[in-house]
């Protein structure tokens, strides 16, 4: 038992601060969702805290943030974006961003 404890002392002393931070920062990459559908299933999870929807001059962004990943849905259509706007569950938080 005490090799493993000694070698996990070891890594956690040779990982830099940057290593460390380029870690994280793996663990929190955004994801690109395509499909409507999935977008409204991630939108209704126990996880998924507040959306942010970004308008554009050729598209709309809908940002989802969940415990792991913020997940992204781009829509060209701005009929589409605004049915898909009245279609979020009422508890979640909301945020327009210009």
């Amino acid at each position: 038992m005490m090799p493993f404890v000694n070698l996990l002392y070891n890594f956690y002393n040779s990982v830099t601060f940057w290593q460390y931070r380029s870690i994280l920062y793996l663990l929190d990459m955004p994801r690109q969702i395509t499909d409507i559908k999935e977008f409204l299933l991630t939108a209704r999870r126990k996880d998924a805290k507040s959306v942010k929807i970004k308008k554009n001059a050729e598209n709309v962004k809908f940002k989802i943030r969940c415990s792991k990943y913020l997940y992204t849905l781009v829509v060209g259509d701005v009929t589409k974006a605004e049915k898909l706007k009245q279609s979020l569950p009422p508890g979640l938080q909301v945020k327009e961003l210009k």
